[in-house]
């Protein structure tokens, strides 16, 4: 039931937002009643709070995988960008719950989120620099703006991207990644 209620919610806050959503359209959707929601969160802070967390926490994982293998920075910024890709192309509503509703977490929840993300991006920029290292990429990248320019670009298809459109997310994807490495100009 508690995955039941996860799932349901993640599909409500991403339709109608957050503060749109009450417990009432919670239970209501599960056909249950609202002690059931509560024995498994206090709130529906604290409900947002374990959305947010398996969203960041998958991703920082997949990261995590990714890291640990051995390939080029090229292959590593490429698989990171896909992964983010393919993850939002699988749990869209997340990536959208966990963008425009963190807003609604409270500090001490908010410190965590942080934390995490920039956990996630320090392994970023850690690739761009193991790049740079290596003769892979430019000497001089600025490492951190790169690497928000990355997540930027990439975190924001949450919002455009349709797994059933024109383009699927390893073409885009692979897209990214030539504009990231090769930019605009003519060779």
């Amino acid at each position: 039931m508690k995955e039941k209620i996860v799932e349901t919610s993640i599909d409500l806050f991403g339709k109608n937002g957050f503060t749109e959503t009450s417990i009432q359209d919670i239970v209501e959707a599960l056909g249950v009643t609202k002690g059931t929601f509560y024995y498994y969160y206090k709130s529906k802070e604290e409900l947002l709070m374990e959305i947010h967390l398996r969203y960041i926490d998958d991703l920082i994982l997949g990261q995590k995988e990714i890291l640990e293998k051995k390939l080029s920075t090229e292959e590593k910024l490429y698989q990171i960008v896909y992964m983010i890709m393919k993850y939002i192309e699988g749990h869209g509503q997340s990536a959208r719950v966990f963008f425009r509703e963190m807003q609604h977490l409270n500090e001490e929840h908010l410190k965590d989120i942080f934390s995490k993300r920039d956990k996630f991006r320090k392994g970023l920029n850690n690739v761009i620099q193991e790049g740079i290292d290596t003769g892979e990429f430019r000497q001089d990248l600025n490492v951190n703006i790169v690497s928000l320019a990355i997540l930027g670009a990439v975190n924001w298809s949450y919002h455009w991207f349709d797994p059933k459109g024109e383009l699927d997310e390893k073409t885009v994807s692979t897209i990214y990644i030539d504009f990231m490495l090769n930019g605009l100009k003519a060779t």
